[in-house]
């Protein structure tokens, strides 16, 4: 039903930028302009496009409400956080130390001396 629904949805929004790419500018660039009587003079063509404009807009707005309403209503976690198994807390007196046995803790790699060594003193 999502998927019928996201099709509609990306149909209407090239069908809404195609009519409002094709109509008149306040400059005539970029309308399809042209003489001629009846349906399609310049007044007939802006009032149909006028016309797709807002009824294709309604319907985007529809769509983009019912596609809300779907994600809501779905079976997956609301939040990322839902998935995640819950951590464990370390007790009072060894947050401190930094030898806990977290995941960032896991994540390094064994302490290794960093520079030149220098023997003991004697």
């Amino acid at each position: 039903m999502e998927t019928v629904v996201i099709v509609i949805h990306l149909m209407v929004v090239l069908a809404l930028v195609l009519v409002v790419l094709l109509q008149r500018s306040e400059g005539g660039a970029l309308g399809i302009g042209g003489g001629g009587g009846g349906m399609m003079s310049s007044r007939g063509s802006g009032n149909v496009l006028t016309r797709a404009t807002g009824i294709l807009a309604a319907v985007f707005f529809a769509t983009s409400l019912g596609l809300a309403l779907l994600a809501k209503n779905s079976d997956r976690p609301a939040s990322i956080l839902d998935t995640v198994p819950g951590t464990q807390t370390a007790p009072a007196g060894e947050g401190t130390s930094g030898s806990g046995n977290g995941i960032l803790d896991q994540l390094r790699p064994p302490e290794t001396p960093v520079g030149p060594q220098v023997p003991a003193a004697q």
